[in-house]
């Protein structure tokens, strides 16, 4: 079931706050379906995605934290001075693990707020945008936003106090449907939704509006002309 707009809330009840988590390949690893376009710029492209992800996320004012999962040393600096938290990925299990992972740091930190995984690939996401999912997803146990592809997922959440169960993955649409997290579907969302693994991806989140770093790394690629 897909949530048509977010919902009021009620008089005087400040709206939930959320600690995010993103979880960040190591770089050698990271954007390989770019590998052709960006050449020997693609781990400097990966960590600007990255960045530009993290660093709108924590201008959403419905964000507490941002907990990023990594092992690679060079974006646990870069988005530590950031601002987040960066935590190793301990289970080394793949990635609903250490998602499950951080998220159970985030509620060390804060029992109260409400716990998501966002992904790492939305260079043009928007605070405001952000805040309007969040603040959805807020009025229901579990959700999630599909991406604009509609087969993946771009962010999952569960409020406080909710078991945090992600299926992200091959087909994770329909894998979180299956699991009874409710959709988001907001017109005027779209940052939300564009995440970016190909060059027609890239140029869609250019389009929307991508990050700095992003936008600098990708005028350095010839292909994206």
């Amino acid at each position: 079931m897909s949530t048509p707009a977010p919902p009021a809330q009620a008089h005087g009840t400040p709206p939930l706050r959320w600690s995010l988590v993103v979880p960040v390949k190591v770089l050698a690893r990271a954007k390989t379906r770019m590998s052709a376009a960006a050449g020997p710029h693609r781990e400097a492209l990966a960590l600007a995605v990255a960045a530009d992800t993290v660093a709108a996320a924590l201008r959403c004012d419905r964000v507490r934290d941002v907990i990023v999962v990594t092992d690679d040393p060079l974006p646990a600096a870069e988005l530590a001075a950031l601002g987040a938290r960066i935590v190793p990925d301990v289970p080394d299990a793949g990635l609903n693990p250490a998602l499950v992972y951080g998220a159970g740091r985030g509620r060390e930190l804060a029992p109260d707020a409400g716990v998501g995984a966002l992904s790492a690939d939305l260079p043009a996401l928007r605070p405001l945008e952000l805040a309007r999912v969040l603040d959805a997803a807020g009025a229901v146990p579990e959700a999630f936003v599909p991406d604009a592809a509609g087969v993946g997922t771009t962010l999952y959440t569960a409020r406080p106090g909710v078991p945090f169960s992600p299926a992200f993955g091959s087909g994770s649409r329909t894998a979180h449907r299956a699991r009874g997290a409710r959709e988001i579907l907001l017109p005027g969302t779209d940052s939300v939704r564009r995440d970016v693994d190909t060059p027609d991806d890239l140029r869609a989140a250019l389009a929307l509006g991508a990050g700095p770093r992003t936008t600098a790394v990708a005028s350095r690629l010839p292909s994206l002309a």
